[in-house]
């Protein structure tokens, strides 16, 4: 089966839909018979609000964002065999160094947490909070960092079909059952590793980046465990939780904006859209 194939078949869209939403209702139901909080029905409706604007947009946006992979692409530097298994190596160990610093950017530039803000605005760890995505990604240019790939000569359909595989793993470690996997939490991200993530606990902020490694993480100097003496809190700093999925989506926009609006020169709004969040 081609990349196309695999991006486009319906049958394994469907399936894969079924499997995911009867993992958060398996999720669910395993939360109540433990008597652990781990869901907020409100919050949960309004992440499947928020993953329907976000799958609607993204329907849309795909031709015009495949205009600069294509170009890129017919510009490539290499010619190879895509499926070799050096080619597969490359290309997967490829985009998830370019995914630690795409996702490292999301939090530390503003104008890229307006987006990234999104996912980090639950305040229960579950599979719901997965699906909970940003709208605006294109806008804040995440497609940017991926660029690379096309230029050195990876097909477009391979490199979002690697970033799929990439998005669908971190799909499972979006929860609070997640057992320890032993040896493979010094290699892969886990949902001990991702817990942390997404924490607003002071020493676990901007922390774990990883998308299926935490290699890159260990690397950088951005890999943090469980601070064992604190309780892991959820949501963003000083945020208020809401449950209306365009506020969700748009409200770090419009903040965003509004400081860059009332920045005095030039200088002190380049800093409101482009330095760190809470900067």
């Amino acid at each position: 089966m081609g990349y196309a194939s695999i991006l486009l078949d319906p049958t394994l869209r469907r399936v894969i839909l079924a499997t995911a939403v009867g993992l958060m209702l398996l999720e669910y139901g395993i939360g109540r018979l433990a008597h652990r909080e781990t869901h907020d029905w409100r919050e949960s409706v309004a992440s499947f609000g928020v993953a329907l604007g976000q799958n609607v947009l993204r329907a849309i946006e795909a031709g015009v964002l495949a205009v600069p992979f294509a170009f890129f692409y017919e510009h490539r530097l290499f010619d190879f065999a895509q499926t070799s298994p050096p080619a597969l190596a490359g290309l997967f160990l490829g985009s998830e160094f370019l995914y630690y610093w795409q996702h490292r950017a999301s939090h530390r530039i503003r104008w890229m947490w307006a987006t990234h803000a999104v996912h980090h605005s639950t305040t229960r760890l579950n599979l719901t909070a997965a699906i909970r995505l940003g709208w605006t990604g294109n806008v804040s240019g995440n497609f940017l960092f991926f660029l690379p790939l096309a230029l050195i000569g990876f097909h477009p359909f391979a490199i979002v079909t690697m970033l799929g595989i990439n998005l669908l793993y971190q799909f499972f470690i979006h929860s609070d059952f997640g057992p320890n996997l032993g040896v493979l939490e010094g290699v892969l991200n886990t949902p001990a590793h991702h817990r942390v993530h997404h924490a607003c606990n002071a020493p676990c902020l901007d922390r774990n980046y990883g998308g299926i490694l935490i290699v890159f993480d260990r690397l950088f100097g951005t890999f943090a465990e469980h601070p064992g003496d604190q309780p892991l809190r959820f949501g963003l700093v000083g945020g208020t939780p809401s449950f209306n999925p365009i506020r969700i989506a748009l409200g770090e926009w419009v903040a965003m904006l509004g400081d860059a609006w009332r920045a005095r020169g030039t200088s002190a709004k380049l800093r409101a859209l482009f330095g760190p969040p809470g900067g």
